[in-house]
């Protein structure tokens, strides 16, 4: 059994750290004789009780190992002062009751035109395109509507491939060039009397 140490005593500090921190059997002080089926411990300690060596059958070494196996949910290791449960719960307690919950600050609304020049900085940012610039005219645009609803969304894209599928397979757009000149031998005019 583990009882509380006070700090004073150097001694009973010590052994408590070595017996946490070593484990209780030393693998190097085993041996396993297969002749007579036995398992030899031997003692680190000169004198006292658990001196000198000990020889069991494998099956009696066995159950003594698996006897300081603690049950499913059986805690072993006894906590006292600031680290005990009752302590702990104190605590928790005062803080919930002393805390107040924390004020709740909602973020600034944006002008609509702020956001969406921050929106559009940032695309310019990543594509280098300015989203808000016409490709045809290249003046400004500005957002009319925001779209949210799926079939209204598919639609629109559904009548884009169409689009372009149509513009892919009829060639390139025609382009007037300038105004063609008259021809310089063309018949003259009739004279008119």
């Amino acid at each position: 059994m583990i009882s509380s140490v006070m700090p004073s005593a150097k001694y009973s500090s010590s052994v408590l750290a070595r017996y946490c921190a070593r484990n209780p059997v030393a693998l190097e002080r085993l041996t396993y004789d297969r002749t007579a089926k036995a398992v030899t411990y031997r003692s680190g300690k000169s004198e006292g009780p658990t001196a000198g060596t000990e020889t069991v059958d494998p099956l009696e070494f066995l159950a003594r190992v698996l006897v300081h196996i603690p049950d499913q949910g059986h805690v072993t290791t006894p906590y006292y002062g600031w680290y005990a449960n009752r302590p702990r719960g104190m605590r928790a307690k005062a803080a919930t009751a002393a805390a107040v919950p924390p004020a709740i600050v909602p973020a600034p609304r944006l002008a609509p035109t702020e956001a969406t020049r921050r929106w559009a900085a940032l695309l310019q940012q990543i594509f280098e395109v300015d989203p808000l610039a016409c490709p045809a005219c290249h003046g400004a645009m500005r957002i009319v509507a925001c779209i949210t609803q799926a079939s209204v969304i598919d639609q629109i894209l559904a009548h884009l491939r169409t689009r372009a599928t149509r513009e892919a397979h009829a060639g390139p757009p025609h382009r007037p060039g300038p105004p063609r000149a008259r021809a310089r031998h063309a018949a003259p005019a009739p004279a008119v009397r």
